[in-house]
């Protein structure tokens, strides 16, 4: 009964490739543009206390809760 009354988390951790073929993880909750550590472009800007993902630099490989 205890775990009913807590909140679903609503955040997560992404991991994303880019097309560079790096794997990265980033935070969905971001606040800042998210940069592809190998080529230096930008793959996920913010959008409204959310990160979005520029889907033609990178995809969602996996979601962490």
């Amino acid at each position: 009964m205890a775990n009913e009354s807590k909140k679903k988390r609503i955040s997560k951790f992404l991991k994303l490739k880019t097309n560079a073929g790096n794997e990265q993880v980033v935070f969905s909750a971001g606040s800042s543009e998210v940069k592809c550590l190998v080529s230096g472009e930008v793959i996920a800007i913010p959008a409204g206390g959310r990160i979005k993902v520029l889907e033609d630099k990178a995809k969602i490989i996996q979601e962490f809760d």
